[in-house]
């Protein structure tokens, strides 16, 4: 099995761009990327202010513009950086040794893990989902060889006989939808006033690995 710590700190450091100066400047460009991610992930690209987010951070807006140039060259590098997480949380299982349903498991498992641990990641991809984002582009980018990589997995495991032949593209693409969705379901339960639960998190798993096996599963 591969040293899934080596392919996290590959894939970060690729996507994060390895070789930048440490220090100072570098610890100033990840507080501004934390502070876009709570932004974008919660009032949207459209809401997010580099005046406010200048003023919350304690530094000038210039700062800001000199590590990135524009809200959005902002808004893309905060698109690579949670682009990476994901990325390393998916390898971490597609390079692992689980086979046939087990590994279906295992993604939405890490999946749905990540959006735990990472709540403003799962409101980025909403709001980068959206039509005419700036970013769509980017995500697609970033995330498409992964996506491609798995589903050239699924269809050869139709091809063997272990999943039921369907348009894999397709059942991925219900997964995604599945996942942003739940960031939008937490956002209107903190507006009702009610915060999420664990138990909410679960259920959408639960639905989701139901969807998937009545979608893959040849004997069904």
């Amino acid at each position: 099995m591969p040293d899934t710590t080596t392919i996290r700190d590959t894939v970060r450091d690729t996507v994060r761009g390895a070789g930048r100066s440490s220090g100072k400047g570098a610890e100033t460009r990840e507080r501004i990327l934390d502070a876009a991610l709570e932004s974008f992930g919660t009032i949207g690209y459209d809401g997010t202010s580099l005046d406010d987010l200048a003023a919350g951070l304690g530094i000038r807006k210039q700062t800001i513009l000199y590590h990135y140039v524009s809200k959005r060259g902002l808004l893309g590098a905060v698109v690579d950086r949670s682009a990476a997480d994901l990325n390393v949380a998916l390898l971490e299982v597609l390079e692992g040794e689980a086979t046939d349903w087990e590994r279906v498991e295992a993604l939405v498992r890490s999946v749905f893990r990540v959006a735990l641990e990472q709540p403003l990641l799962m409101g980025l991809l909403r709001e980068v989902s959206r039509p005419g984002s700036p970013a769509a582009p980017r995500l697609k980018g970033a995330m498409g060889p992964l996506m491609d990589r798995a589903q050239a997995w699924m269809e050869r495991e139709m091809d063997a006989g272990r999943m039921r032949r369907t348009d894999a593209q397709l059942v991925l693409i219900s997964a995604y939808s599945t996942v942003v969705g739940l960031a939008t379901e937490i956002e209107v339960l903190r507006a009702a006033g009610l915060e999420p639960t664990m138990r909410t998190v679960a259920t959408r798993r639960r639905e989701l690995l139901r969807f998937l096996r009545a979608s893959l599963d040849p004997q069904r």
